[in-house]
């Protein structure tokens, strides 16, 4: 999920990037006095996007303004679905450490999630793993994915991704628990041939 929204978020950057720059460059090109070629939007420093004749032309037509209200609705709400997840805070970004004393340590949701990711790709028959600390920071949890070699057992990957990785997690940080919600998949491999 979070691979996707990264691509999607430098997709429609370069996009909205490519647009503003193309519309709003030759805007500034024409009004600087570059004379555009014949095919363009613009005739002159003096024209304007929309002519009151353009907009007189479709007013008989009944369609053609709602349509164009709705598309720019629909764009309206996609860049507010945008907007809210990059607002949108699903990380941990801190765990609370009990030390003992009463006041305890912050410990970076970062570091956590690393180290788990890296004892679960250490586990037999774990081909990739992925972990993200959520929840708050005095109860934790994880999600956990895990790439499974073609030859793993997914019941035996999960007892030992329970019995080690967040086990060690749990008790090195000090949490009376630490749930977890694993999702697994299988490597993509060619299929083996029988003879």
């Amino acid at each position: 999920m979070r691979a996707m929204l990264r691509t999607v978020n430098r997709v429609l950057l370069g996009l909205a990037g490519l647009v503003l720059l193309a519309v709003g460059g030759s805007a500034l090109a024409v009004g600087l006095g570059v004379p555009p070629p014949s095919w363009w939007i613009h005739d002159d420093r003096h024209d304007v996007l929309v002519s009151a004749a353009d907009r007189a032309r479709w007013r008989d037509d009944g369609w053609f303004w709602p349509t164009v209200i709705g598309g720019l609705a629909v764009v309206v709400l996609l860049a507010l679905w945008w907007l809210s997840a990059q607002l949108r805070r699903r990380r941990l970004a801190e765990v609370l450490v009990e030390t003992g004393d009463g006041e305890g340590a912050l410990l970076r949701g970062r570091a956590m999630e690393n180290v788990l990711t890296g004892e679960a790709e250490t586990l037999e028959g774990v081909a990739r793993a992925q972990v993200v600390l959520t929840g708050r920071r005095s109860t934790p949890s994880a999600r956990v994915e895990l790439v499974l070699e073609p030859h793993a057992t997914p019941s035996d990957a999960l007892h030992r991704l329970s019995a080690d990785a967040l086990a060690h997690a749990r008790d090195s940080a000090g949490l009376a628990s630490l749930p977890a919600t694993v999702r697994l998949r299988g490597v993509k491999h060619r299929a083996e041939r029988v003879s």
